[in-house]
Parts: structure tokens; C-alpha cells; sequence
């Protein structure tokens, strides 16, 4: 509560009439300079406080899987979900609800007021670079998905932020990229995809993107205005992606927060704007209005009281990753019913792959959380069998190019004789200013945590070597470093950034590599001093020490794999992509499993007729061997406890609950849509509203390739039957459609079924898809069990836009089945 308050005031709550008065109040009574310095971000991560009128910062974090805080220490640990990609796999509003309040339980750990999180875009190319953090490829999934997100989001009194408006489905050249797209394309699939959020769950941010859609910047589009605001009715805040806002121009769009700050494009230059006249006063205080109805609801204004001011029961986190990561895996194939595997039947189970030991449990970038223990298969398993049981692992074939941080357990600090390593902040003279003790070797920092005068960063820490031989150590930064391994220097010099990605050295930094030959268990003891730059527009530092894998025999590895696997009573590959192909700055080159995996995978099942592939990837890869092995599941980046999901799935303590959110081709050629780099700066929807598996059919319909595997596909572990469905048979344009659909479990055991609901129109002067989705149900069942299920099919899904919505009236026909290339019970609906 402000202190300077009366005692008899009454605190509104946000959203009241009294709280939008007082807000409007607040705005008017503030001076242009302080109206125009809320609009740029006070730092990277925060907006500017006004402790005279009872403001104080609100935090932003970035999402969408986790919440990271205001940086990226290893020591503030956080949850790390499946990937967005298996959160839309559950095919259920009620799970991302649940996936988006653990969201908004870390975001109040962590001081945290908005959450920078979902990604909406759509799955409109396989090789989008930001595909696994995106939810699906169609826009009534996205939709409902998101809408689920947010409001779990929100229950806990945390905004959400759905991202990135609009038509940033690609990561080339991603600052500079025109998204060409026609108006009924924006409106159907791109825009549709973010409505949910706004207008079902009245989100209290969104993000603008970096790109231009039709030659006009986000931050500058007339999109922020209409529909975002006038039709839909958004009256929260548009933030800029990080350095997005390009000019003063936007001030006079729909734009509200340039982040980050206190350097930008706004600040002085937007303050000169409004006193000559370029942006009018109205503008600003519209701007402010919103900025501080936000700080209302997240409880940071002290004479408005936050719009939740009770929450939710707290939920158990890991439990919610385990449910979700089991829920969201796909069950793609299971010849022979050989999965589940009985535990009481396996004397030995042989595992391979390196993703297997080193498992992708989140993507790339600034999804990038730090959780305080992953769970990969191999640990899964081992942790799930009876003592009994022989687990041998073999890693067959390498996955993670490049540098890659040292394992926490090898590394002691030498300094406070403790687990991790030393790093001390050194001034220009060589002295210490501070020195803290971490855990892990790959060190971040944006933004906060390096002290005022520091000049360089030393980094000490003795490793353990796990086995006799030469290992590759080395370290990955921009800048000058010095690195001693056990006294002796062995690079002095300058690591120069090849890319043009902001933040990319963050994550993947350029490196310099020294082989040395160690024994088992040899300490090697490890320093650098990396020297800081100078000056830097926007702070932020990353250094990377650890070590490369190095293999001299790609096929020993695999020849060990198979003799293991050759006895066993069952074999496990999990074969998957690494942080250089799927992760945010850059879009992919082919679907590919990197390395020799692919190689792994087939000689394994040539031995063992039961061979289990487990896929950890984010989004689709080609695999080659599909009807070769004996059962393929797709487990995503699969979070913390991806390991215990797995496990849990393989071995039948749970049911594989997901449908594919995305179609997977067989071969990158026959991908309809491919184009995700610019062609003379322009990324041209050429397809229109032929996106995904709508693409696909009408490829199909003209002769052309099947995908390997259809969008809505997925197996379980026991068998249904769909009903004949049923529907009013007229409906007048603009209304809803419920349509019921009985339901029985004629298998064994308990599971769960998604029910479809897709439309067509054949007979049509309005160029359509060939059936598109229009809703779904999920409904789970004990064995033997009977039940119904009602598809609501929103009015709009009858509707195509032309300057307008509008609705052809005449025959619909709906089509209820499992998947997209179903064999459908179709019903007839007159909409009149």
C-alpha cells in the first residue's frame, strides 16, 4: 500500500471502474517526461519504477517452457517443461492450463510479473528454426492450445505474453524479413491463431516480432491496432521483441513498451517527437494508461490491488513435466503390440544412442532455462527396472557437435575446496572486486550480474577425467580469452563471433580446442581470463568450457551397440538433434538425424526384431527405418523429466497420450512448403491458406507425395470405437455446432482417445482446403468402457474472410474420425 495514501482511500481491484479511473488519474498526473521514460524497459529486463505514485518495476522472463528470472545462473534453478510442441501433442486445453499455472507458480518464485511466453506461430515449414517452441502447423490447435496457456498463466496473477505478432514463422534473417502474406491468409491461419488467447483468455501482453508483414515493421503495423485492439478488444500492452522497436514511428502505432532499455529508439528521441508535434500527447497517455493497467493487475501499483487476489491450488512442477511430457509422446508405431514392454519378462535391456545419456530436454535460445536436475532415459530406465534386470548402454552413434559443457559432477572448485568451479570478477588493475562460486561451466550473463568496474573474468576449476585417453577441452566465447590447462597456456587470443544472430554466441559460441592425453581419473586443473569489452549496447556475456566428443571409429561404436543389443531381450535407441539444429537465429537446412544415427538405428533392428526408437527431437526429422523397427516413439524435448516419462510409457505404467500436432514427411522433397529464407528480402506465403497438413492433401490431390506420417496421428495401448455421430442438421450462419460422438474402449486396458472433427465443402465457389480441423475431444476410458464425447464447432470454422467474414451457405459435410487421413463417418450440416 502508498504510504502517501489517505487511510480512508478504498484500493480498487484491477479491471473495476474505480481501478481504470484511478489508473487514468495516475497517467494524466504524470509529466511528459516521466509519461514518455515508462515506455522504453528501465533495463533488459524490467520497466521503470515511479515510487511517486506507488509504481515499481515489472519483470519480464523469458518462457515459453519455463521461467528463467533476470538471468541465467545455474544457481536459481528453474523448471524446464516439454517443449510447446509436446504440450500441443496432449491435445488438451485442460493440460496447458495446468502446463501454463506451473509457468505462473515459477514466475512468482522468481519475482517475476509476465511470463514471455506462448510462441503462436504457426508450423507453417518443418525447417522454421523456433518450430519446437510453436505449438502446431494448424490454427484451431494453436489456438485453443494457447488460450489454455494464457489462462493458466493468469490464474496466478502473472501475464502472459503470447508471441510473435505476426507471421514470424521463420528465423533467416528474421530482423530484416517482409512476411508476404494475403489479407484471407492473415486472417485464417495467422491471425486465427492468437485470437483465442485474446478474446477466450484476455491476455495482458503480446509480443510484436521482428519482421514486417506486407512491407510495414510489427512494431510499426497497423495489424497492432486492427483487429488486435478495435475487433478483438485487447487493452493490455504491446512489448517489442528485444530490440525491436526500429524507430520513433512506432510510438504512433499500437505500440507500447520498447524493450529492452534504457537505450533504445524511444527515450529522448520519442520525447522530442511529441513536443514538435510527430507523436500527439494522446498517443502517450493511451500508451501509459496500458502500461500501468498491467502493473495494476500483476500487483506492482500500490493504490490499485491485483486482479487475482486468490490462487489456484499450487501444483507439484515435476509432476506436471512428468504428465505432460507422457501425455504429449506419440506412440508411432508398435508392430506386434511389442510395446509395452513387460519388466518382469526383460533379463536385459540394451540402450544406445547418445541422446540416450545426454538427453534434449528443451530448445535452443531464449527458451533456455537452467533446471537443477535432468532426467534422460538411460537414468529413466535404469531407475524404473527391477534390480534384476541388465541395463547395458552403448552410445552408438554421436549427436552433440561441437564443445559441450562439462558433466557438474567433474568439476571441483579449487579455491573453496566445493562441487563446481571458481569465477571471480577482476578490475583493470588485476584485483578482485568479487568472486562467487557456480555450478555449472557454460556461464551467461545478460543484462544483470557482472559488477560495476569488473574488467576481466577468471574462471578456475579442477576436472575429472572419466576415462584414460585424449580428451578435447577447450573454451567457447566472443572476445579475448587466455585458457591454461594444468599450468601450461594453450590459447592466448581472440575468438571472433562469425555470425550476425543476436545473442546466438549465448548459446553456441565460437571455440578454441586443445587436445590433452589424461588417465582415468587425472585432475586437470582449468583456467581462463576472459578480458570484457569495453563498451556493449545491450550487456551481455557468455562463456562456454568443456569438452568436444571426439570419435576416431564411427563404426566401432555402432558395432558395440549391435553386440550388445544382438542378445538382449529388447534394445532402446534414442536418437535425436542437437542445439546446432534446432534452436532460435536460424532455420533449418534438411530433417536429417545428425551423424550416423540413422546407420545406428537400422543395424540395431537387422539384430533385434524388437527395437524400441525413441525420438528426441522438437520437431519433425525423416526417418528412414520407420517400418523396420519394431516400435517408434516420438518424445520431443521432453523436459526435466523426459528420462521418467520414457520409462514410464515403455514399460506400461502409462498410456502414450499424444497426437501429432504436425504432419512428419518421409522426405524433406516432398515437403510442400520449404521456402524459409528470404528471396530479395521477402518471404512470400505463396501456399495461401495451404499450410500443413492442408498443403499436404491438396499435394495428395494432385498426385503428389503422402507424408510418412498425418497430422492428428497417434497409437495407444488399447483400441476404441467411434460411434455414429450425430448434429443439428440445419444451423443458421453464425452459430455454433455441438456434434456427439459415442465412444467405447473394446481393449484391455484404460487409455485415452482423441476425437476429431474436421469439415469440407466440395461443392464451393470459394477456394478452400481439402477438409481443415474445425474442433476436438478427448475423452479417456476404462477398458471395456462406454461414453460420449461433444465436438463444439465454432460459427467461424463455417466462415472464410473476403474484406469480411462471411459464410457460403449451403452443405457442409463433417467428418469425425482420429486423424487427418482418416477413414471419416461423415455427417451433413445445411448452414442457411
Amino acid at each position: 500500500m502508498n504510504p502517501t495514501l489517505p487511510a480512508a482511500v478504498t484500493v480498487p481491484v484491477a479491471g473495476s471502474p474505480d481501478a481504470e479511473a484511478r489508473i487514468r488519474d495516475l497517467a494524466q498526473s504524470l509529466s511528459l517526461e516521466d509519461q514518455v521514460r515508462l515506455l522504453t524497459g528501465a533495463d533488459v529486463w524490467s520497466t521503470h519504477a515511479l515510487p511517486g505514485i506507488g509504481l515499481s518495476r515489472v519483470v519480464m522472463s523469458d518462457g515459453p517452457a519455463g521461467v528463467r528470472g533476470e538471468d541465467f545462473d545455474e544457481r536459481h534453478d528453474s523448471v524446464s517443461l516439454p517443449s510447446p510442441t509436446a504440450l500441443s501433442a496432449t491435445w488438451s486445453v485442460a493440460m496447458a492450463r495446468r502446463y501454463g499455472q506451473v509457468l505462473g507458480q515459477e514466475a512468482r518464485r522468481k519475482g517475476v510479473h509476465a511470463v514471455l511466453g506462448p510462441t503462436i506461430n504457426l508450423h507453417r515449414s518443418p525447417l522454421g528454426g523456433r518450430h519446437f517452441e510453436c505449438l502446431s502447423e494448424d490454427p484451431r490447435l494453436t489456438a485453443t492450445i494457447a488460450a489454455g496457456y494464457v489462462a493458466g498463466v493468469q490464474s496466478m496473477g502473472v501475464g502472459a505474453t503470447p508471441k510473435h505478432y505476426l507471421a514470424n514463422e521463420a528465423e533467416t534473417d528474421r530482423f530484416t524479413s517482409d512476411s508476404v502474406v494475403d489479407e484471407r491468409t492473415l486472417r485464417e491461419l495467422y491471425l486465427a491463431a492468437f485470437e483465442d488467447a485474446v478474446t477466450e483468455s484476455c491476455t495482458w501482453l503480446v509480443m510484436s516480432s521482428y519482421n514486417s508483414i506486407n512491407g510495414i515493421t510489427a512494431s510499426e503495423n497497423s495489424l497492432l491496432e486492427t483487429p488486435l485492439s478495435t475487433e478483438w478488444g485487447f487493452d493490455g500492452v504491446v512489448v517489442s521483441d528485444w530490440t525491436g522497436v526500429r524507430s520513433v514511428e512506432a510510438a504512433n502505432a499500437r505500440q507500447d513498451l520498447e524493450m529492452p532499455g534504457p537505450v533504445g529508439h524511444w527515450g529522448p528521441k520519442l520525447l522530442a517527437a511529441v513536443e514538435d508535434g510527430r507523436v500527439s500527447r494522446d498517443a502517450i497517455l493511451e500508451k501509459v494508461v496500458r502500461i500501468l493497467r498491467l502493473a495494476a493487475r500483476v500487483g506492482s501499483l500500490d493504490s490499485v490491488s491485483p486482479a487475482v487476489t486468490e490462487l489456484p491450488a499450487p501444483l507439484n512442477a515435476a509432476a506436471v513435466a512428468r504428465e505432460v511430457a507422457v501425455r504429449g509422446a506419440v506412440l508411432v508405431r508398435n508392430n506386434g503390440g511389442l510395446l509395452p514392454l513387460d519388466p518382469a519378462r526383460l533379463a536385459h535391456l540394451a540402450v544406445s544412442g547418445h541422446n540416450a545419456e545426454e538427453a534434449r530436454t528443451q530448445g535452443g535460445g531464449s527458451a533456455t532455462v537452467m533446471p537443477r536436475r535432468i532426467i534422460p532415459p538411460l537414468e529413466g530406465l535404469r531407475e524404473a527396472l527391477p534390480a534384476g534386470v541388465s541395463v547395458t548402454y552403448h552410445r552408438g552413434a554421436k549427436v552433440a557437435d561441437g564443445l559441450q559443457a562439462f558433466p557438474r559432477t567433474s568439476l571441483h572448485n579449487p579455491v573453496s575446496d566445493v562441487p563446481g568451479m571458481r569465477v571471480t570478477f577482476l578490475a583493470k588493475d588485476g584485483t578482485e572486486i568479487s568472486g562467487e562460486d557456480r555450478l555449472a561451466s557454460h556461464l551467461i550473463w545478460f543484462g544483470v550480474g557482472i559488477p560495476d568496474g569488473a574488467a576481466a573474468i577468471r574462471m578456475e576449476a579442477d576436472w575429472t577425467a572419466p576415462t584414460a585417453g585424449v580428451h578435447h577441452l577447450g573454451v567457447g566465447t566472443v572476445g579475448r580469452i587466455r585458457l591454461s590447462l594444468s599450468g601450461r597456456e594453450v590459447f592466448n587470443g581472440d575468438i571472433e563471433d562469425s555470425t550476425d544472430v543476436l545473442g546466438a554466441a549465448l548459446f553456441d559460441p565460437p571455440t578454441a580446442i586443445h587436445p590433452v592425453e589424461t588417465l582415468a581419473g587425472e585432475r586437470v586443473r582449468i583456467e581462463a581470463v576472459y578480458q570484457l569489452p569495453a563498451d556493449q549496447a545491450i550487456p551481455f556475456t557468455a562463456i562456454l568450457l568443456g569438452e568436444e566428443t571426439a570419435v576416431e571409429d564411427p563404426q566401432a561404436e555402432i558395432d558395440a551397440a549391435v553386440e550388445a543389443a544382438r542378445g538382449a531381450d529388447a534394445a532402446v535407441v534414442v536418437v535425436g538433434t542437437s542445439a546446432a539444429i534446432e534452436s532460435e537465429g536460424f532455420d533449418r537446412k534438411d530433417l536429417d538425424l545428425p551423424g550416423h544415427q540413422n546407420r545406428l538405428v537400422e543395424a540395431v533392428a537387422a539384430v533385434n526384431p524388437r527395437t524400441v526408437v525413441v525420438v528426441n527431437s522438437g520437431s519433425p526429422v525423416v526417418m528412414p527405418w520407420l517400418d523396420k523397427v519394431g516400435a517408434v516413439l516420438l518424445g520431443w524435448f521432453g523436459g526435466q523429466e523426459f528420462g521418467r516419462a520414457i520409462a514410464d510409457i515403455l514399460l506400461g505404467a502409462e498410456e502414450p497420450g499424444g497426437r501429432l500436432p504436425t504432419t512428419w514427411p518421409a522426405a524433406l522433397d516432398d515437403v510442400p512448403v520449404r521456402q524459409t529464407a528470404p528471396v530479395d528480402g521477402k518471404v512470400v506465403y505463396a501456399e495461401g491458406i495451404h499450410v500443413g497438413y492442408r498443403a499436404w492433401l491438396k499435394q495428395q490431390a494432385a498426385g503428389g507425395a503422402a507424408p510418412a506420417l498425418p497430422f492428428g496421428f497417434g497409437l495407444g495401448y488399447t483400441t476404441f470405437d467411434l460411434g455414429t455421430p450425430s448434429a443439428s442438421q440445419a444451423v443458421p450462419a453464425g452459430k455454433d455446432v455441438v456434434v456427439h460422438v459415442p465412444i467405447r474402449n473394446t481393449g484391455t486396458r484404460a487409455g485415452r482417445e482423441v476425437v476429431q472433427v474436421y469439415l469440407e465443402r466440395t461443392e464451393t465457389e470459394v477456394e478452400r482446403p481439402v477438409r481443415w480441423l474445425a474442433g476436438y475431444a478427448g475423452a479417456h476410458l476404462a477398458a471395456g468402457g462406454t461414453g460420449s464425447v461433444e465436438v463444439r464447432i465454432p460459427a467461424r470454422a463455417f466462415a472464410h474472410y473476403d474484406g469480411g467474414w462471411q459464410v457460403e451457405r449451403g452443405t457442409f459435410r463433417i467428418l469425425v474420425g482420429r486423424h487427418s487421413a482418416d477413414d471419416f463417418q461423415p455427417l451433413d450440416v445445411e448452414v442457411r
